[in-house]
C-alpha cells in the first residue's frame, strides 16, 4: 500500500469508531479476554494496560514523534528506526492486551513508517495515526471502571 492508502486507511477506520466502540474494546470491556491475560482469572489489569498503551501510543510516542520531525532537524532514517523499534513493540503489546485489530492497525503503520522517503510523507502518516490512536484510546478510556476509584481514597498526612 502507498503512503496515501494507508493515510485512507488510518482516516477510515477513525471514522468507523467516532460514534460506534470498536468490538474488541467492546468484548474487553465484558471481559472477554482471547488471549487469557490478566492475573488469578480477572481481567482489570487488562483493561488497565490496554488504556495505559493506548494513551501512551497516542499522547507519547506518536504525538512525540510528529513534534521531533517538525520541530526539530532529526533525520528520517534515525525517527524510521524508533518507530521500528518501540512502536513495533507496541504494536505487539496491543495484541497481548486483547485489542488485536489495533496492533494491526500499529504494525501497518510501523510497516508504513518504514517506507517513507520522504520526511513530510511521514509526518502526515503519524498525524493520520494518531487521530485514530486517539479516538481508540478515548474508547478504551469508557470502559476503565473509574469508579474503582472510590476505594482507594486518599489520607491526608499528619
Amino acid at each position: 500500500m502507498t503512503v496515501d492508502e494507508v493515510i485512507t486507511r488510518f482516516e477510515q477506520e477513525r471514522e468507523k469508531i467516532w460514534f460506534e466502540q470498536p468490538d474488541e474494546v467492546c468484548d474487553l470491556g465484558k471481559g472477554i479476554v482471547p488471549r487469557g491475560t490478566g492475573s488469578r482469572g480477572q481481567y482489570l489489569s487488562t483493561i488497565i494496560f490496554a488504556e495505559g498503551e493506548a494513551r501512551t501510543m497516542a499522547d507519547e510516542m506518536l504525538w512525540g514523534l510528529i513534534r521531533v520531525a517538525e520541530d526539530t532537524d532529526a533525520d528520517l532514517p534515525t525517527l524510521q528506526s524508533i518507530i521500528k523499534e518501540i512502536i513495533g513493540y507496541k504494536a505487539d503489546f496491543f495484541d497481548f492486551v486483547s485489542l488485536p485489530h489495533a496492533a494491526s492497525m500499529i504494525h501497518l503503520y510501523v510497516e508504513t513508517a518504514c517506507q517513507c522517503t520522504t520526511l513530510h510523507d511521514l509526518c502526515r502518516l503519524s498525524h493520520a495515526a494518531l487521530s485514530y490512536a486517539n479516538r481508540l484510546h478515548m474508547w478504551v478510556d469508557f470502559i476503565l471502571p473509574w469508579g474503582l476509584g472510590d476505594g482507594f481514597r486518599q489520607v491526608k498526612a499528619g
